[in-house]
């Protein structure tokens, strides 16, 4: 059985949770409180050096592994499990939604995740948040932006791949700091999200059904 080590309003987790289910693969959910600091005690240490999440624990050959990096993640499954593909089929396709991808996973996530975020705290009381929406904001806008080439139903075309795993949770994350007026910012971000929430997988990968989520 995979084990994933995640938290419930991790992007970086709810990136994969949303890969497991659009592939159909079981899993046993094994949570790590963020917010207790669970990732940095000695067993998920050993998991993942960087304290981070998501990690998965999968047998590969014989012996157990652990993955970490949701992207690394991301490309092991969909080599490992290629149906459904969630990367397009021609080159270019792929490398869009990638691209697409790493507008969040690169340029909006890590100012929001939440060791960052007390370190600005500590140097300037309140501008962590302050810092994570700025963020959200240039980023989204170049989402919104760069997918005007490639959208379809989804992101890249009519079928979700990576670049549509990492948006949805994204979107999440910019109305928990507070980013205004997406309706106007982000049309086409926004009815690519409707689409996804079409899709049972992506309805059972959201933070508020996990089984750690807190009301």
């Amino acid at each position: 059985m995979i084990k994933l080590y995640n938290y419930w309003r991790s992007s970086a987790s709810w990136r994969v949770r949303i890969a497991l289910g659009l592939k159909g693969i079981p899993y046993e959910y094994v949570p790590v409180h963020l917010v207790r600091g669970e990732q940095r005690g000695a067993g998920h240490h050993a998991r993942n050096p960087m304290d981070q999440l998501p990690a998965l624990e999968v047998e590969v050959e014989g012996r157990t592994v652990v993955l970490a990096q949701s992207m690394a993640i991301l490309e092991f499954l969909e080599e490992r499990y290629p149906t459904p593909a969630l990367l397009p089929g021609d080159a270019l396709g792929r490398a869009r939604a990638r691209e697409l991808a790493e507008i969040v996973n690169s340029g909006i996530q890590p100012h929001q995740n939440l060791t960052p975020m007390q370190r600005i705290d500590a140097l300037s009381e309140g501008a962590g948040k302050a810092h994570a929406r700025h963020f959200n904001e240039v980023g989204l806008s170049a989402l919104e932006a760069r997918v005007q080439e490639t959208a379809g139903r989804f992101c890249v075309g009519d079928a979700p791949t990576f670049a549509d795993l990492c948006l949805v949770p994204q979107l999440y994350s910019a109305r928990r700091f507070g980013l205004a007026d997406l309706e106007t910012r982000c049309p086409t971000l926004l009815r690519i999200e409707s689409a996804c929430q079409e899709l049972e997988a992506f309805r059972a990968a959201h933070a508020d059904q996990q089984p750690d989520a807190v009301p």
